[in-house]
């Protein structure tokens, strides 16, 4: 299989365009760790951004920061970090869980949407991106926003490229808002709660004046032998220890939370932001479902009705991290009925190439949004040359 590594744009539209001529088909490659996602790949050869590396620029007093699509994101946050500054939608490495080797890179961050636990305060990563330049399927370079957020009027490029896993265009370069690390992080862990109470603790949080950055619910078994639900706070020391009190005083039905501050807080949310507690067995199929939270005990009992199953809860139970045997169709008779009947979608992270090409891998869709998303495809790569098949067959 021919591999392509371009060093600049120019050099990327060059390419594209001579594989659009020969209607060759391209697998887009970032640092390469989300490559076990979506169906198996149907291409000719591999196109990867390594060479598009290195920040482009950076405006700490406006918290903005661009860079090339194929520069590592730890880059991108360690520089942000000198600067006291973070990407607001705490981005998941997917390494752990897929077992992929490489360095995740900042257009994948883009490309996929890839929002962690703090997505509930500060949105997706969609929300964070104000601009990108890329590739379309006519070998054309593409800029689309800016420097600053901006009403859209027709259709947002930076929002359509975002969570279209490379299948409309290589991403070149990609720009996101960024905003301050916080003074204090400080995370409340109630033990001992079954799944809806859970759900109710973490909803009565959010509903409150209170602002959390993560609210998670680990069930027993899940990383620890004793249920967690943990709720973080963020933001200057007196504030923190005035909303942790609250907190407490608001939700001391629930039990006497323990406070989990520094090293430990971290290690909690990076383990809920990167699924650790499923990551083995290593043969079972991972699921990632978004449902309303207050559906999510009943969506996970609806499961588990019909077959072995492990799960956990981020962004107040609306996003269920799911485990079952990757036997027959991964469970996704089961888990499509339930999403159907609790509403949401789920996606299929990690089962083996034969399931995922014998099982719809993203959320089916029905037919109008099937002719819309192909009528986007064609209008962007005619030649179908980006990912063909990834998301949905035959586009």
């Amino acid at each position: 299989m021919r591999s392509y590594e371009p060093e600049h744009a120019d050099a990327a539209a060059d390419l594209v365009r001579d594989a659009a001529a020969r209607s060759e088909r391209l697998r887009l490659v970032g640092g390469g760790t989300k490559a076990g996602i979506g169906r198996p790949a149907q291409d000719e050869a591999t196109l990867s951004t390594a060479g598009l590396s290195g920040i482009t620029l950076y405006e700490p007093a406006e918290m903005v920061i661009s860079a090339l699509a194929g520069t590592p994101l730890a880059q991108v946050q360690a520089q942000l970090a000198e600067r006291g500054q973070m990407l607001p939608f705490e981005p998941m490495d997917f390494s752990h869980l897929l077992g992929s080797t490489g360095t995740p890179s900042f257009g994948a961050v883009a490309a996929t949407n890839n929002s962690g636990p703090r997505r509930i305060n500060a949105g997706a990563a969609r929300d964070s991106l104000i601009g990108v330049r890329f590739v379309n399927g006519r070998g054309e370079i593409i800029k689309s926003g800016g420097r600053v957020m901006k009403n859209v009027t027709g259709l947002d490029l930076v929002k359509l490229m975002a969570g279209a896993w490379g299948t409309l265009g290589l991403l070149t370069e990609v720009t996101f808002k960024v905003l301050p690390v916080q003074e204090r992080v400080a995370t409340l862990v109630f033990p001992g709660l079954d799944d809806a109470r859970a759900v109710a603790a973490l909803s009565a949080a959010l509903g409150s004046p209170f602002e959390l950055t993560g609210a998670a619910h680990l069930p027993a078994g899940c990383g620890d032998a004793l249920a967690r639900t943990a709720m973080r706070v963020e933001g200057f020391s007196d504030s923190v220890t005035y909303r942790l009190g609250e907190l407490t005083k608001l939700l001391r039905h629930f039990g006497a939370p323990e406070i989990v501050e520094g090293e430990a807080g971290t290690d909690l949310w990076t383990h809920i932001r990167d699924a650790i507690p499923l990551v083995e067995p290593r043969d079972a199929a991972i699921w990632r479902i978004s449902t309303a939270p207050d559906r999510g005990p009943a969506l996970t009992a609806a499961v588990a009705a019909s077959r072995a199953a492990r799960w956990f809860y981020d962004w107040g139970g609306g996003l269920i991290w799911l485990a079952t045997p990757a036997e027959g169709d991964a469970g996704a008779d089961a888990v499509r009925a339930a999403v159907k009947a609790s509403g949401g979608h789920a996606t299929l992270v990690r089962a083996p190439d034969s399931v995922r090409a014998a099982v719809p891998v993203f959320e089916p869709l029905s037919e109008p949004l099937m002719r819309i998303t192909a009528g986007l495809k064609a209008a962007h790569d005619p030649k179908g040359v980006f990912n063909p098949g990834r998301m949905y067959a035959g586009i």
